[in-house]
């Protein structure tokens, strides 16, 4: 007889450690919305983050994921997932929670369903959010144990705030992130500090709708990777020869499945990748460790940022993330 299956809908709020700032503001807790869908003793869970530079509500994520609530029952597959939902991070609870559920009743792995090798140890950068010059480096003092440090930037005073940083962490690999606060006015100022400073990559440093500067910068002493201006596999032939690298995250591609159709276009176009994140928690993480092992770069520290985490969580070792605990996820 065949089982039904059941879809619970969670909001969930998880304290940051102070503040998450960027360029466009700033915040002191990630809401997340988780989806479990259950089937007999087995279950699958998926967590998504919001995000309304993306036009995302939390009230909309959740009734996205509730008009799939009969879909989900008769037990939709997350092939026809995503050629019913678009991508964003309501999908990718569905997905994630999808994967996890079918690796549970099969008493294998998620990497084994999907054929993409086992998790091993993952190295993560580190973030420290927008702030003063001489704020960001005590941060960085304060994070020396971390061997890759993400410094999150704001366009005015960048110049200082990466050179404060390098000063501060002389042994440390950087990369930096933007979030579209650039300019023209101010690209090569900025870039030349970044060079300065050892920098290994730049993400979004100018608004995705607005980047066609980048197409005159082919040369470049640093890569450029898409952010804000990638989500899918389908955006790739928009890119042009504006980035050298594309940031992958679960939240934008619309899930796991979306996810390593977008890892694989970009190798197959010789892109370096990225695999990043929203803040959020270990659960949101351990989907994305898979795509990390084929990643150039990986940001994932999105549970080091919070006040606690799940129990039982992702481990971290240093900068080191161990590969997630089957009652976690996968």
């Amino acid at each position: 007889m065949k089982i039904e299956r059941e879809l619970e809908i969670c909001i969930e709020h998880w304290p940051i450690v102070g503040s998450f700032r960027i360029s466009r503001g700033s915040k002191t807790e990630a809401i997340v919305v988780t989806a479990t869908i259950r089937e007999g003793e087995f279950s699958g869970r998926g967590e998504c983050v919001p995000y309304a530079r993306y036009g995302e509500t939390i009230e909309g994520v959740v009734a996205e994921i509730e008009e799939q609530r009969e879909a989900v029952r008769d037990g939709v597959t997350p092939a026809a997932l995503m050629r019913a939902m678009p991508a964003g991070a309501a999908r990718n609870a569905l997905d994630c929670a999808l994967l996890d559920l079918d690796a549970k009743r099969r008493r294998t792995t998620v990497a084994e369903i999907l054929g993409v090798g086992p998790f091993c140890p993952i190295e993560t950068a580190y973030t420290l959010s927008l702030s003063s010059p001489e704020s960001m480096a005590d941060a960085a003092r304060a994070a020396d144990d971390r061997t890759i440090l993400k410094l999150k930037l704001g366009g005015q005073g960048d110049r200082e705030r990466v050179a404060a940083v390098r000063h501060a962490a002389p042994r440390a690999r950087l990369i930096v992130d933007a979030n579209e606060a650039w300019s023209e006015a101010n690209f090569d100022t900025n870039m030349a500090a970044c060079v300065a400073a050892g920098v290994e990559l730049i993400e979004q440093p100018l608004p995705a709708a607005d980047d066609r500067f980048l197409s005159g910068r082919t040369t470049r002493p640093i890569p450029i990777c898409a952010d804000e201006s990638v989500h899918t596999a389908g955006d790739l032939d928009g890119l042009g020869r504006r980035y050298d690298a594309v940031n992958i995250k679960l939240d934008k591609a619309g899930g796991l499945t979306a996810g390593l159709a977008l890892l694989r276009a970009a190798e197959a176009k010789r892109l370096k990748t990225m695999v990043g994140s929203m803040v959020g928690t270990s659960l949101a993480m351990a989907p994305a460790l898979l795509l990390a092992q084929r990643a150039a770069f990986v940001d994932l520290d999105g549970p080091l940022l919070l006040a606690r985490d799940r129990e039982p969580g992702l481990v971290y070792r240093g900068s080191w993330i161990d590969p997630p605990p089957p009652e976690l996820w996968g």
